[in-house]
C-alpha cells in the first residue's frame, strides 16, 4: 500500500511540476511557449488563468494529503515492528555475584 502511495505521490509531483511550468510567472494564464494562444481563445482568458490556478491548488492539496498518508502509515508500520521486536527480547535478570566472592561482600 506504501508502495502505491508512493507512485500516486511521484505522478501528483510531475503534473503539478507541468502545471506550474504553463503558467505565466505573472499570472496573466497560460503561456505562449506551450499553445497558450489557442488555450485562450479555447477557454477565454480569464477562465484558462482559473482553470490553471484551480487546478494548480488541487494538486498541491492532493499533494500535502498523500505526503501525511504516507507518513503515517510509515510510521505505523515501523511502531508495529519495534513492539514485535520487544515482545522477542527476554527481559534482564538482576545479576548474581560469582561463585568464588560469597553473597554478602561486595568489590
Amino acid at each position: 500500500m506504501l508502495t502505491l502511495l508512493t507512485i500516486l505521490i511521484a505522478l501528483d509531483c510531475i503534473l503539478l511540476i507541468g502545471v506550474i511550468l504553463i503558467q505565466n510567472p505573472k499570472g496573466g494564464g497560460v503561456d505562449s511557449t506551450f499553445g497558450g494562444q489557442s488555450a485562450n481563445q479555447m477557454f477565454g482568458a480569464a477562465r484558462s488563468a482559473d482553470f490553471v490556478e484551480k487546478l494548480t491548488w488541487w494538486l498541491a492539496g492532493i499533494l500535502i494529503a498523500l505526503c501525511v498518508v504516507a507518513a503515517v502509515m510509515a510510521s505505523a508500520g515501523g511502531n508495529i515492528g519495534n513492539g514485535q521486536q520487544q515482545e522477542e527480547t527476554p527481559t534482564e535478570q538482576p545479576a548474581t555475584p560469582p561463585a568464588d566472592q560469597p553473597a554478602g561482600q561486595g568489590q
